[in-house]
């Protein structure tokens, strides 16, 4: 039976968790269909979720049509859950974008096709809503294919047997000459435009598009031919085991379930995984295999290539990790760009509300979970408020823990600008390590990377590979204002241990040491995030949006208008927009909306304020030392970073 891994995408409150319920309903898959409304929609799993009328969490479920079995994935459409989306991107083989008929494009259902493309999946659009006062399919239609390319053919029409309206025909001929030749002719059949239409959705030069309303359960029944007939999916399962770890969840029963989409072979309990991850690769055996379907779930004996299994007794795997012959960790798109302190109450310890951040972390790498008991901090990075409040809720209801948070800040990031060596040496009595690493600056986007120059016969291969664990294990902070370090490519140039007194945590310290002696030599600069945004607005009010943006240092597109209505396209530092949305909402008296993603990151025209603002201090900052530790009658001593270079004992 043929596999398919299929997700439901949209922008928040356009219909997507109701699309979701109408495929199981028509599929057989649900005895009656929920809603939204009503907090008994399947897919919502989640209290939060009921409640708040919201996808957080993605979820998953089973249903078979025309024969091929299918795993559904509902994705939060919420800005503050983009990352939870992209998580779920990496192991679909194909994407259903709904887009709300009333309001047309809207902001993050850009942000949504710019990560499809990304991740080129061939992508079927749902026009939901049509059967309200003011839906304009067809206008949606010109636009969706205006905006992000591919032929949109209206294939509502389609039926099970792969049938298609003459105007779906007339519309598929015009994108294959073969094709068209033949239809002209006469002797095109039926096949031959099942056929084309399939390899042209496979190559993304087709996007199937199907009007309907999920509420009044119209034009699904299409959609779900759509996604039987127009793509298919060949996976080995007795090829080599691959796979990708989409997400992982902490069962309170289960303990860490990791959900993995297997890519070929074939898995079964107790087997060795061979994992990928960005802090290194490592081997774990796998304990049970369960497939899930809104909340329940069961067992299986074994789970074959195509499937998306959940996976008991993995420890070190994470989002994006591979899995066996998938030798790559991904990088997330979608970043945060605020960071916020964490504040127990209650007498909750500061230590305690660390351990269960980093609980939640193991879910959502990118929290960055940053605890320092020396300045008596703990800090989160965030997407937003509305994910603020769904981790209050979280900590609160899972582990009985009740926490505020402090404002949200921009989080700041630092690199260096030009190439230095740093030395890092730790040798307290009976343990030794030396390690010489090379830091410069890195491309723009690229994060830490890392190679060994390191002779063999100088640093064993072990050792080696443990200092790049220990430069990936954790976030470095930059001496500036303590903001993560980003865009800095890092050499082992030289190392050094001893054969009776290096222990295990050696080489981290000697690592930690020298990446820091490194930064305190380098000319660092502060980094601010940027936004893309994308808002619709009266046209009348188009004046002050463009002079608000400019007034923050930043830029924008030429304005469309159309009919009274305006769009801006731009780039603009999160600084200054990060409170934007509600302030246009309420100078356009609810008619402007506005969608924010994080793009990049630039250097700070006049960083001395900000640095003065959040006054770190790098010297009582004693986790992130640049000193070093030697040895001298029997006991270790510290040396300040700029004697270090002196006294090591690798010399070039």
């Amino acid at each position: 039976m043929m596999e398919k891994v299929v997700g439901v995408l949209a922008h928040v409150d356009a219909g997507k968790t109701t699309l979701c319920e109408g495929l199981l309903y028509a599929a057989g898959a649900l005895r009656r269909r929920g809603r939204v409304d009503h907090q008994n929609a399947f897919l919502d799993c989640d209290e939060q979720e009921r409640r708040r009328g919201i996808t957080i969490f993605s979820g998953q479920a089973q249903f078979s049509w025309q024969g091929q079995h299918f795993t559904l994935v509902d994705t939060p459409g919420h800005t503050d859950f983009a990352a939870e989306t992209e998580r779920a991107l990496a192991v679909l083989d194909c994407a259903v974008v709904l887009v709300d008929c009333t309001a047309g494009i809207q902001g993050h259902t850009r942000t949504l096709c710019r990560l499809l493309q990304k991740y080129r999946l061939p992508t079927f659009y749902f026009l939901n809503k049509c059967d309200r006062p003011g839906a304009d399919p067809q206008a949606v239609r010109a636009a969706l294919q205006q905006a992000f390319g591919g032929a949109v053919v209206d294939c509502t029409s389609l039926a099970a047997d792969g049938a298609l309206s003459e105007t779906a025909r007339e519309e598929l001929a015009a994108l294959d000459e073969q094709l068209m030749e033949r239809y002209f002719d006469g002797t095109a059949t039926g096949d031959d435009f099942l056929r084309a239409a399939r390899q042209l959705a496979e190559s993304r030069a087709l996007r199937p598009c199907f009007c309907g309303s999920a509420l009044q359960g119209t034009g699904i029944e299409p959609l779900l031919h759509g996604l039987a007939l127009l793509f298919t999916t060949s996976y080995d399962e007795s090829a080599p085991l691959g796979g990708r770890v989409q997400k992982v969840r902490c069962d309170p029963t289960r303990g860490q379930l990791t959900f993995i989409k297997l890519l070929s072979g074939t898995l079964r309990p107790r087997q060795p995984l061979y994992l990928h991850t960005a802090h290194g690769e490592f081997e774990e055996k796998c304990g049970e295999l369960r497939l899930f379907s809104g909340e329940k779930s069961h067992s299986v004996p074994q789970a074959t290539a195509g499937q998306l299994v959940a996976v008991t007794g993995l420890h070190r795997a994470g989002p994006g990790d591979g899995v066996g012959w998938v030798a790559d960790t991904l990088a997330p798109t979608v970043t945060p760009a605020l960071q916020v302190a964490v504040l127990p109450q209650d007498g909750l310890p500061l230590v305690r509300a660390a351990e269960l951040c980093r609980l939640l972390e193991r879910e959502d790498p990118l929290l960055g979970v940053q605890y320092s008991p020396q300045l008596e901090q703990l800090q989160l990075q965030i997407m937003g408020p509305i994910q603020l409040e769904v981790l209050a809720g979280q900590l609160s209801t899972r582990f009985g823990a009740r926490v505020a948070f402090g404002p949200c800040r921009v989080l700041y990031r630092e690199t260096i600008k030009n190439t230095v060596v740093g030395y890092g040496h730790f040798e307290p009595l009976r343990h030794y390590a030396e390690v010489h690493l090379r830091l410069a600056p890195g491309a723009s986007g690229s994060g830490i990377t890392f190679e060994s120059a390191c002779p063999l016969d100088l640093l064993d291969k072990n050792y080696q590979n443990l200092v790049r664990t220990h430069v990936f294990e954790r976030t470095h902070k930059g001496v500036l204002t303590g903001s993560p370090l980003c865009d800095v490519h890092i050499t082992l140039l030289r190392g050094r241990a001893h054969l009776k007194h290096t222990e295990g945590g050696d080489f981290r310290e000697a690592t930690y040491r020298a990446i820091r002696q490194g930064l305190e030599q380098a000319e660092s600069v502060l980094l601010e995030p940027v936004y893309r945004f994308t808002a619709q607005l009266p046209a009348a009010h188009l004046g002050r949006l463009l002079a608000d943006v400019q007034k923050v240092g930043g830029s924008f597109l030429p304005p469309e208008t159309a009919g009274g209505d305006a769009q801006v396209q731009g780039l603009c530092p999160v600084a200054g927009f990060m409170d934007y949305p509600p302030q246009l909402a309420a100078y356009t008296g609810g008619q402007g909306s506005m969608s924010l993603q994080v793009d990049s990151y630039r250097p700070v025209p006049d960083p001395g304020p900000i640095i003065d603002a959040i006054g770190y201090d790098k010297v009582r900052d004693t986790e992130n030392t640049s000193d070093s530790i030697f040895c001298a009658k029997g006991a270790g001593y510290a040396v300040k970073w700029d004697q270090v270079p002196a006294m090591i004992h690798i010399k070039d």
